[in-house]
């Protein structure tokens, strides 16, 4: 079986971007979970649903979650059922309410089992913030990005001025520190470097170094 991949960290640790390349480089499939907590997260302020658990769950339960391929493959589409929300699941709303949501168990427990359900076959990299430890505790490799707050900052900031969004820089950073109290202090699967994870600290590597060295460790290390 092809190995799979798993890639935590922080919001704004390059965890996304350098999955998307990572998987692109060794061809196997790339698995946005955060994307699927975002979607979700959209879904329930559209439709003002209660950001409750048994709510919560209950839509999670109903909701379609699907991605196809971008226009340069390696960023996929994101659609809630059957409606595209790439971009709208980055929305600043959105950033202020997806920890809230993915803290709920039920919710956590109705995703996860659709990530693992994708996971079974093998060959994919998925990037997160529990994958290593509950997700794909299995998985062949696993790496965890770090980054100093500032770079996490600046990141997230040109990133949403990039697609045009209304943002004020301190306002991003009070999200992400929000972000990473919220992740750490969670109750179920609380945001954690597996103990056999590789630990990268990105903030003063290019995008291309990071996913270097994780390419070099899956072609020539030995998986678990």
């Amino acid at each position: 079986m092809r190995p799979n991949i798993a890639i935590d960290g922080p919001a704004g640790a390059g965890k996304s971007t350098v999955a998307r390349l990572v998987a692109k480089r060794l061809g196997l499939t790339y698995l946005d979970t955060g994307a699927m907590y975002r979607a979700l997260t959209w879904k329930a302020l559209q439709h003002g649903v209660p950001l409750a658990e048994e709510a919560l769950a209950q839509l999670a339960r109903n909701t379609e979650i699907t991605f196809q391929p971008g226009p340069d493959r390696a960023t996929p589409r994101v659609f809630c059922d059957g409606t595209e929300v790439t971009d709208q699941i980055r929305s600043p709303e959105v950033s202020r309410q997806v920890s809230l949501v993915s803290s709920f168990p039920g919710v956590r427990q109705e995703l996860t089992r659709w990530q693992q359900k994708y996971a079974a076959a093998g060959g994919i990299v998925m990037d997160g913030r529990d994958i290593g430890t509950v997700v794909m505790p299995d998985a062949s490799f696993k790496f965890f990005l770090t980054a100093s707050l500032e770079e996490r900052t600046r990141r997230r900031y040109e990133e949403l001025k990039k697609k045009g969004l209304p943002v004020e820089e301190e306002a991003v950073r009070a999200e992400i520190e929000a972000r990473d109290e919220a992740d750490r202090n969670r109750a179920v699967a609380p945001l954690a470097a597996a103990e056999d994870a590789i630990i990268i600290d990105t903030t003063n590597l290019s995008v291309e170094q990071v996913v270097d060295t994780i390419v070099a460790h899956c072609q020539g290390g030995v998986s678990r």
